[in-house]
């Protein structure tokens, strides 16, 4: 950015919201990554008016504006890989309206997704998407990647819970989308448009969101496994049983083995894979699912089948799924976290892809996640300054993905693009559809000032661009 820029910026918002030192710039330059870009300077709106301002400034001097939530994203969504300015939201996180009567929340982008969904509890009233890092990561970041969570086997994602936005395009113009009504179906459909569009087309300043009546009851269980290849088989099954789970979450052996402490009762010594599994509802209907839940695991074969006591042991079980991602950095400093998708049927052949790949590449790999939509999360391990090793994780993740795609599947179910998977983004869509996607970004921001460098294909892997 030219020093006018930045003086310009000073004059829109204040000093009290641009940070421009070293120290600073440094606390935005990495997010969950593991990359590091610098901006040149970082704002924090506490307007829609500021923000409008900075894009307009932004297409008169033209550099870069990046979105940042809370820097949680694993594909680089979040990085300043151009440079240029980020608009960080910490100042924008207000819960500006619940509606309990129509079941509709209206927030700014910086609300902590946790935060919110306490704070419904109060109102009887629910807000279903729960990504693993619901304690920190916000519900704008949320929508830029359209993230998903264990509840997303019965409740869907985000894109299903957001009917309306207030979004800032480049140049300023301030943007209404959606509505507040269960139904509206007048002229095209702009919020799915910007859902998971991970801030290349727009900003938002805030989400209109679609709540639920919260689950009266609740049911955990545990099924351990002596062979993963039984745990993975089991999850269409219990689908098709006509089984209905809010959440059915699958770990593998290393999974488990990272996390093994957190739990106050004991696994089987020879446990090779887990599934939790949770039904809610009314009291009734919960009963009901257990009891056909039960019956049916008695009718499957040799399981472990635990039942969480009470609230306390329930919170442990999902303390120790939430660990997972966090806790295998024990096991190398780095990883190459994907989180691609399958059909249900086919997960078995994906989980013995990653043992074969585990073994030929000599490569630490674990499996965990959303079983329940096919949704699997395939943990690399590396350090990479092995670069022998380092090469054979991404090797591996190249692999990986040709596998994913040859079973129909997709390159990410919740994680988006950002730059790690762009190299790879023209293995999964046709040049027609990348060419239909270009002119979209065009279209709304034809000076590439919103986002750049994010979901198109580079000329270089973006992967390996950065600082580590």
């Amino acid at each position: 950015m030219e020093k006018k820029a930045i003086k310009k910026v000073h004059e829109a918002i204040g000093s009290a919201n641009l940070l421009t030192s070293v120290e600073d710039r440094t606390c935005y330059s990495y997010d969950a990554s593991g990359q590091i870009f610098f901006p040149d300077a970082v704002a924090l709106p506490e307007s829609t008016e500021q923000v409008a301002a900075l894009l307009s400034l932004a297409e008169t001097y033209r550099f870069p504006v990046i979105p940042r939530g809370a820097g949680s994203g694993t594909t680089g969504g979040a990085l300043p890989v151009h440079g240029g300015l980020i608009i960080a939201f910490s100042r924008m996180q207000r819960i500006l309206e619940i509606d309990a009567d129509n079941m509709i929340a209206v927030v700014e982008p910086g609300v902590v997704t946790g935060e919110l969904q306490t704070a419904l509890k109060e109102y009887g009233l629910m807000y279903p998407p729960d990504p693993a890092s619901l304690k920190f990561c916000s519900l704008g970041g949320n929508a830029g990647e359209c993230a998903g969570g264990p509840s997303a086997v019965k409740y869907g994602v985000t894109r299903d819970y957001i009917i309306g936005l207030e979004v800032v395009l480049p140049g300023g113009e301030i943007m209404q989308t959606g509505v507040r009504t269960e139904k509206g179906v007048v002229g095209y459909d702009l919020t799915r448009l910007f859902i998971g569009s991970e801030g290349t087309l727009g900003i938002f300043t805030k989400l209109i969101l679609r709540l639920l009546p919260l689950a009266e009851a609740k049911a955990t269980f545990l099924l351990s496994f002596s062979s993963l290849v039984q745990a993975t088989d089991l999850v269409a099954k219990i689908l098709t049983a006509g089984l209905l789970p809010c959440t059915l979450e699958y770990m593998d052996q290393t999974a488990v083995q990272i996390v093994r402490d957190r739990l106050s009762f004991s696994l089987p010594e020879k446990t090779a894979a887990l599934l939790l599994v949770e039904f809610d509802g009314s009291t009734d209907e919960v009963q009901q699912q257990e009891r056909r839940f039960t019956e049916f695991v008695q009718r499957q074969g040799d399981y472990l089948l635990q039942q969480a006591k009470d609230d306390k042991e329930t919170q442990e079980l999902w303390l120790a799924r939430r660990s997972i991602g966090p806790a295998c950095l024990n096991l190398r400093p780095h990883k190459i976290a994907e989180d691609v998708v399958v059909p249900r049927s086919r997960i078995s052949e994906l989980v013995q892809l990653t043992e074969q790949l585990s073994q030929e590449l000599d490569l630490i790999i674990l499996t965990f996640g959303h079983a329940g939509d096919g949704n699997i999360h395939v943990n690399i391990m590396v350090d990479k300054q092995n670069r022998q090793e380092y090469n054979n994780g991404l090797q591996a993740k190249e692999r990986l993905f040709q596998c994913v795609l040859s079973m129909s599947g997709t390159l990410s179910g919740e994680h988006g693009v950002g730059i790690t998977k762009s190299p790879f983004l023209a293995q999964e869509l046709d040049q027609t559809a990348l060419a239909v996607m270009q002119r979209v970004k065009d279209l709304f921001d034809p000076y590439n000032i919103l986002n750049p460098g994010k979901i198109f294909p580079a000329s270089q892997d973006n992967e390996q661009t950065g600082t580590s």
